[in-house]
């Protein structure tokens, strides 16, 4: 696990744009919950939510399609969501602080200075978020097919990573 480089980058939106026709696209974000076996007594109320009857842990993860994880960021209560978990990552401090790398691309003649990432429905509407529900108004036959083939990447890399490093797997 590292951040990508620019020439990272590169590779990546040639990918999607060659082989799903998504230009720009760095991957795809998503949260899953994380089962705590261990967690203390004290915390299991701010862990645990009414989707699990154990305390969680949300992990936030952008992967690829080759299972590269770019970003993680581990730890945050069970109880928490995907938004405020946003909210509170630093996905994008590299942004805010400058020191991205160039990764700009060129789409219907206007040229973007950061990728974008696949993401669900509860996402905000910001200009770095692709939806499905957004492109399933645009997209008809093989493109949407290629879409939701590369929504399921992070799925792919989420189970990959529960069934590598949890005793006990858990939804979500």
């Amino acid at each position: 696990m590292r951040h990508p480089t620019s020439s990272d980058m590169q590779k990546l939106y040639a990918y999607h744009a060659n082989v799903q026709g998504l230009p720009g696209m760095l991957g795809s974000l998503d949260c899953m919950h994380w089962r705590w076996n261990l967690c203390p007594n004290a915390y299991h109320g701010q862990y645990t939510n009414g989707n699990y009857h154990y305390p969680t842990v949300v992990l936030e993860v952008v992967a690829s399609q080759d299972l590269w994880f770019c970003h993680v960021f581990f730890g945050s209560a069970g109880s928490i969501n995907d938004v405020n978990i946003l909210n509170n990552s630093p996905i994008f401090s590299n942004v805010y602080g400058n020191t991205a790398p160039y990764s700009s691309f060129i789409l219907r003649e206007t040229e973007y200075n950061f990728g974008h990432y696949l993401v669900d429905g509860v996402y905000p509407d910001l200009s770095v978020f692709v939806k499905l529900f957004h492109v399933r108004m645009t997209l008809k036959g093989t493109d949407l097919r290629e879409f939701k083939k590369a929504k399921k990447d992070i799925e792919r890399a989420c189970g990959a990573l529960k069934n590598r490093w949890s005793s006990k797997r858990s939804k979500g």
